[in-house]
């Protein structure tokens, strides 16, 4: 009787709040949420910034051994109770619901991404000048020491290196960003940024005005169009001269590299981001899947096409950076800096020596616009000044740093696969699925991730550096503001549980399994 009439109250919510049309839709909108930005900006600056196939070898040890088995507990979690990434809890464990809360805070401060989609729109608009602007220097931003892409066709390479800036980089700098001299110096709003701002927002906007009737539809596009563009980039980037290079320093590991904790810490937190553990948003769109979907199955295809599109993109990039190396008689890893200038000056350099540059140009900028559709919506004015890239940096650096990260997956570990329980959940994905998850994902849950997470926190701080751009150091008022941005969402998982305990009558067992008992 008692399960009749939950399956009746199921039923109904589920026609208030909505499923996926299909299959199809859930597959594509999750793949476009969690293939994006972390695929093919992230992920090729930390391999370019850590040794290349070093990188790529412990970031494929640690998606075996943290992202596959988060990936299926955070999917299923959402599949299982059909709420979000809050109320969820309330019947797993609700002395756990703070994580819910510290990962709305993470989200609000990830949404600085969709600046990226307001820069990429930026240069696409100039990417169809019949002359590129970063490929010279006869332009009113430049300076006297500007250095055009015709050097690199003549012997004189050194001048560039060593006495001159590259047109890309004054670009980059003096034209899109109009940087000033810190933080402290916001500077007048960037109208043509705010303007790209603007479109970005109303591109989100009309992604998601119907919930998951219009964002099931939109990705069918948005999800599907950044591969085709992809393979494009890709053919044309292995045909480079010089691609070689830059393919074998991103496939030949330095073994060194492999014994740098920081590496180690690196690729995992690149995990977590790439496949949107953290922020909430499996959770909310695996809850609109049907009860009985196979999420077991879903969550290695969706993860083999998340580290693929990776690994792919990783070819892209360094056939490129090959290309760059081979074009100035240089080493690939000092082709250019690592970070957000690697895809908004490396690249566009590149393209501007290739044939039909406008074409390869407008290629690669509509491939990350697309890529960036899904970003959160928070108030960016502060973002289109002239020390925007400051701010920029500081949240990407301070609000959901490897603390924020490492915590979230390590309280994820701890109420579900020992409060709640690894085995009360292995039994709820096999309810679901008709499959029961091996002993290694129980493990894994309970022991291999939290403990990796640990480490990578423990090192992080062991290893703490303060963040700069170029020679720029930020003042000490900022790191504080910095650390108050990371412990927003830290703290809200011990003070939730605090709380609730202290206003809640019973005991902690009593407290903390009290609705999650229902329905098993």
């Amino acid at each position: 009787m008692n399960r009749q009439r939950r399956k009746k109250e199921k039923q109904r919510r589920d026609e208030d709040r909505g499923q996926w049309a299909n299959k199809t839709e859930y597959f594509l909108v999750v793949a476009g949420n969690v293939v994006g930005l972390g695929n093919m900006w992230r992920f090729p600056y930390l391999c370019y910034k850590n040794g290349g196939g070093a990188f790529l070898v412990l970031y494929g040890l640690l998606a075996v051994f943290a992202g596959i088995p988060m990936f299926l507990l955070v999917t299923s979690i959402g599949q299982y109770t059909q709420e979000g990434f809050i109320t969820c809890w309330t019947k797993l464990c609700p002395l756990a619901q703070g994580i819910g809360i510290g990962q709305l805070i993470i989200t609000f401060w990830a949404s600085i991404y969709i600046l990226i989609e307001a820069w990429a729109l930026f240069y696409l608009v100039f990417s169809f000048r019949s002359q590129l602007p970063w490929a010279t220097c006869n332009n009113i931003w430049n300076t006297a020491d500007c250095v055009d892409l015709q050097i690199f066709n003549s012997s004189n390479v050194t001048v560039k290196q060593t006495n001159g800036t590259p047109a890309a980089v004054e670009f980059w700098e003096r034209r899109m960003l109009g940087m000033s001299g810190g933080i402290e110096e916001l500077g007048s709003v960037r109208w043509e940024l705010a303007l790209c701002l603007l479109v970005a927002w109303i591109f989100c906007y009309f992604s998601i005005w119907k919930g998951v009737r219009s964002s099931g539809k939109v990705v069918y596009f948005t999800a599907t169009f950044p591969y085709v563009m992809l393979l494009i980039l890709l053919i044309r980037g292995l045909t480079l001269p010089g691609a070689s290079e830059g393919i074998y320093y991103y496939l030949y590991p330095d073994i060194n590299r492999l014994a740098d904790l920081e590496v180690w810490i690196e690729a995992g937190i690149q995990i977590f981001f790439s496949y949107s553990l953290n922020g909430g948003s499996l959770v909310v769109l695996s809850s609109y899947n049907d009860y009985k979907n196979n999420c077991y199955r879903d969550c290695f295809w969706l993860c083999l096409l998340n580290s693929g599109t990776s690994f792919v993109g990783g070819f892209v990039v360094f056939s490129v950076l090959g290309f760059m190396a081979h074009k100035q008689g240089v080493p690939v890893n000092t082709v250019t800096k690592s970070g957000p200038g690697l895809a908004f000056i490396a690249y566009p350099q590149a393209t501007a020596l290739m044939p039909l540059p406008q074409f390869w140009s407008v290629c690669f900028f509509l491939m990350l616009i697309l890529l960036t559709i899904d970003s959160h919506f928070v108030d960016m004015e502060s973002f289109i000044t002239t020390g925007g890239i400051f701010i920029f940096q500081f949240i990407e650096f301070c609000g959901s740093t490897r603390v924020c990260q490492n915590i979230i997956v390590i309280s994820q570990c701890i109420a579900l696969g020992w409060i709640f329980g690894a085995n009360r959940l292995a039994n709820v994905i096999e309810d679901m699925t008709g499959q029961r998850p091996s002993l290694f994902f129980k493990l894994c849950w309970k022991y291999v991730v939290p403990l990796l997470a640990l480490i990578s926190c423990i090192g992080y701080l062991r290893d703490y550096k303060r963040l700069t751009i170029n020679a720029y150091v930020y003042p000490d008022w900022a790191y504080s503001l910095g650390w108050f941005m990371t412990l927003s969402s830290v703290l809200m998982i011990p003070l939730w549980a605090a709380g609730r305990m202290c206003l809640t009558p019973g005991t902690f067992r009593q407290v903390g399994y009290a609705d999650s008992q229902q329905g098993l």
